[in-house]
């Protein structure tokens, strides 16, 4: 009866395990294989790593490792939880959320807004027929060039040098359309003159 009880209490001592993940991971096949040390004398190998459905993530060597083994079992072990000390988001607020990794980029659902972070690192949409932002004042971008490789549409009337130019592009056109030269020296038979500048400048 003790010897039962002992290996009952050998079982319940071997369900969990903490150690640091020291190898990169398999990340090939349909579960996540690492390699996690558990002790001075301890390194399990080929054990699999669960994480929720829509997110994955190929932790760093070092990362801490919490290991469950089912029914004590040392050799059936699976990764429940992770946490990368040194790249880990710190000073959130309450209910923020972020998604992170150890080169600084970063998705970040603050109390105040969305932020992200590039990290000096390029942002890439793909596959995609259309991108449609509504936002209900402005967008906004803060770039020193704009780059587009087609058509450019707009529904309402464009401005460039908005901090100086009085007028729309819509409004330039119209006065050009109905602008008008001064014209001097005129001469009669086949001569011709050159007129000046536009009576109406912008």
């Amino acid at each position: 009866m003790i010897q039962q009880i002992e290996r009952l209490a050998r079982r319940v001592w071997m369900l969990l395990g903490r150690g640091r993940i020291t190898a990169p991971a398999n990340d090939a096949g349909p579960v996540q294989i690492v390699q996690v040390q558990l002790g001075a004398n301890e390194t399990r190998d080929h054990l699999r790593r669960a994480a929720d459905y829509g997110f994955t993530s190929h932790p760093p060597v070092g990362t801490d490792a919490i290991v469950l083994f089912p029914m004590g079992d040392r050799n059936n072990g699976v990764v429940v939880a992770t946490n990368h000390q040194g790249s880990r988001m710190k000073g959130l607020a309450p209910g923020e959320v972020a998604i992170f990794d150890n080169r600084g980029q970063s998705v970040f659902l603050t109390a105040a807004g969305i932020v992200i972070n590039g990290a000096g690192l390029p942002l890439t949409i793909n596959n995609t027929p259309t991108v449609t932002v509504n936002a209900s004042a402005s967008v906004k971008l803060n770039t020193p060039e704009l780059d587009v490789s087609g058509l450019i549409k707009a529904g309402g009337d464009i401005i460039d040098n908005a901090g100086s130019n009085a007028h729309s592009m819509a409004q330039m056109r119209a006065i050009y359309n109905g602008h008008n030269h001064a014209v001097t020296g005129v001469q009669g038979g086949g001569a011709t003159v050159t007129t000046q500048q536009p009576n109406q400048q912008e």
